[in-house]
């Protein structure tokens, strides 16, 4: 299917799924908000990436207009709702200060994918926030998580969240999630040894001493 949509580029990267929370300053989107609540239609959240909108994003809803300040500022619950792909870019929208896009909508795998991978991923992340001291709950039993549900919380970058959007099979990105995290981990362990080492630097430690034959 194809379609015009309006949309609000954004330097982040959204996941089908996701609920996302915004606060609406500029008036273009001011009006886009406002229209989209009068109509009931979803827009889009493209990536934008080195100041450049990118290819792919994320078609979401309007959840709920939380509050509208006196000048006319909003904040905003949003949710995800599919991956889109941009065809063209409409810079001239009659009447409206926002631009929009024809885009289509990719086949993509929402499904398991698999459990015993998606069992490694979530156990890698857990590490990963065991070892930077953080506390996540992602309001879902571990059974039930997918690769979306954890990507943000992978320690992934603006680019490589983006890579993790254009895979559309949830194998793909439980694959993507599990070979990042066995990148990342190492290193964060050796850090994590090298912090207790340097506790110790100065401290008085009982050493055993080693009988040489020299």
């Amino acid at each position: 299917m194809t379609n015009f949509i309006p949309v609000f580029p954004l330097g982040i990267v959204v996941y089908p799924g996701e609920k996302l929370h915004l606060h609406i300053f500029e008036p273009r989107y001011k009006q886009l908000i406002k229209d989209c609540k009068e109509s009931g239609k979803p827009f889009g959240i493209p990536t934008v990436i080195n100041n450049k909108v990118s290819e792919m994003g994320t078609l979401v809803t309007l959840k709920e207009i939380v509050q509208t300040y006196d000048n006319g500022e909003m904040d905003i619950r949003t949710e995800g709702l599919e991956v889109f792909r941009i065809l063209e870019v409409i810079k001239s929208v009659p009447d409206k200060l926002y631009n929009g896009a024809i885009v289509n909508y990719p086949d993509n795998t929402l499904g398991e994918g698999s459990r015993e991978l998606m069992q490694v991923v979530v156990k890698g992340v857990k590490e990963l926030h065991r070892l930077l001291n953080i506390s996540k709950d992602f309001k879902k039993p571990e059974n039930e998580l997918r690769s979306y549900d954890v990507a943000h919380h992978a320690g992934l970058s603006l680019e490589e969240e983006y890579e993790v959007l254009g895979l559309l099979k949830e194998i793909q990105r439980q694959e993507y999630l599990k070979r990042h995290l066995q990148k990342v981990l190492p290193m964060l362990m050796e850090m994590e040894s090298l912090k207790e080492k340097v506790k110790l630097n100065g401290h008085f430690r009982n050493l055993s001493t080693f009988d040489l034959d020299v």
